[in-house]
């Protein structure tokens, strides 16, 4: 059967074209004219105030797709955008430089608000804005935006914003129905914000949070992204955040809206930096397993583990109360703060007053000699502690069943995802 559905694709395959074009003219009637399997093939050097646009129908084993003559070679300045619209697109090896704000997002998964990607795919693209260009005051925008069902971003690099504007957003609502993969990219730095804003990824909104995203983010890289207290911003349910590392982050993966999410076998490694931190949960059903969590500096919102207050009928844009979250197998390791119970929120009207109900912390280790293990800050009774080892100043809470105290742990060192398995092979 696999031989005789690959053969019905041989004629189109076998006509499938290389379109080399030199300026925005020829690229635009290449688009047009393109089939699947064609391949369009953009010139080496700079394209100044150029907005692509992508727009084309390409199928699973017959994909259209627009690349650099040579990855890391055309290079778009100025007022350049791209803009990918229909269905199994591939783009790969194109460079943003220093984008324009005033352009809107740099790259988005659709051409308007009808044209929408479907399976289509940014791999080892990169956006770059250079330090001594970077400013917040400039208007606020997005590096890239996902829209649409089931596309992929891989290998790419995007470090060095600095205005207001989540790096990345995965937009949500009517036919955004989600379901994409963000895997495998290096995200670099990202200087402090000092207001809300300057989140790295944003999958969802508060508006649209009740919705199953079922979106993917793993093996990332995250380093010294601290825009603000928010790395990761979850507002969808059904998502997975799954063996990214985050080193010397100025905060959190942070569970803000939304249930039923999966943060598993991440690495947090701060180096004592100032504000590194780990999870924090709000919601319900979500599972935190298998992390780990070392030399973080961060405390509040920024601790290792934080389980936040819930707001009475909260509205959407609110804390929900902690309910069922399973916090199972991680390991943390002299963070100045390992868990913080009961933390209430700001910035949001009404004062959050439910604690964590029938939630389960089992299997943790903890070795932080200087650290007061659990802080404490609410009624506890809806917290089931299970096969816990902890180690460390004191343990703030009373040692009971299922927490345990003495020896240290013998947790075995993590390292953080290396450089060269993150971003497009054409840049290390």
């Amino acid at each position: 059967m696999r031989l005789f559905i690959a053969a019905l694709f041989l004629p189109l395959l076998s006509h499938a074209r290389v379109m080399p074009v030199a300026d925005a003219d020829a690229l635009a009637k290449a688009v047009k004219a393109a089939m699947p399997g064609d391949t369009i093939l953009l010139r080496e050097g700079e394209w100044a105030d150029t907005l692509v646009k992508f727009r084309a129908q390409g199928t699973k084993e017959a994909p259209i797709t627009l690349r650099a003559a040579v990855p890391g070679k055309t290079i778009f300045t100025g007022a350049s955008g791209l803009r990918i619209g229909g269905e199994n697109l591939v783009v790969e090896g194109l460079w943003f430089q220093n984008p324009d704000p005033a352009v809107g997002d740099t790259i988005e998964f659709r051409i308007d608000s009808k044209n929408l990607a479907r399976h289509c795919r940014l791999t080892g693209c990169v956006i770059t804005l250079t330090p001594d260009l970077a400013s917040k005051d400039e208007k606020e925008s997005h590096w890239v935006g996902i829209y649409g069902a089931d596309n992929r971003l891989d290998h790419c690099l995007i470090q060095g914003k600095a205005s207001k504007g989540t790096t990345l957003v995965v937009w949500l609502g009517g036919e955004n129905v989600g379901r994409h993969t963000i895997e495998q990219n290096y995200f670099g730095p990202r200087e402090k914000l000092g207001k809300n804003g300057g989140e790295t990824i944003r999958v969802g909104d508060s508006k649209n949070s009740m919705q199953t995203a079922s979106c993917i983010i793993r093996q990332n890289l995250f380093e010294k992204c601290n825009g603000e207290a928010e790395c990761i911003s979850n507002k969808s349910c059904g998502n997975l955040y799954q063996e990214n590392s985050f080193l010397e982050v100025s905060g959190t993966l942070t569970l803000r809206h939304g249930n039923a999410c999966i943060v598993e076998k991440n690495g947090f490694f701060g180096n004592q930096a100032k504000g590194t931190g780990g999870i924090r949960i709000i919601g319900e059903d979500h599972i935190v397993r298998d992390n780990y969590l070392e030399n973080l500096a961060g405390d509040e919102v920024r601790c290792a583990i934080t389980f936040m207050m819930g707001l009475p009928d909260s509205p959407l844009h609110g804390y929900f109360q902690v309910k069922r979250a399973r916090v199972e197998g991680n390991s943390i390791v002299d963070c100045k703060h390992p868990f913080l119970i009961a933390l209430e929120g700001d910035k949001v009207p009404g004062k959050p007053s439910l604690p964590p109900v029938d939630c389960l912390i089992t299997g943790n280790q903890v070795s932080a000699t200087k650290s007061i293990i659990v802080d404490a800050r609410g009624d506890l009774a809806g917290i089931r502690w299970q096969d816990n080892h902890f180690y460390g100043k004191e343990p703030g809470v009373p040692v009971t069943e299922g927490l345990g105290w003495g020896k240290e742990p013998a947790i075995e060192k993590r390292q953080p995802l290396a450089r060269s398995k993150v971003g497009p092979a054409w840049w290390q």
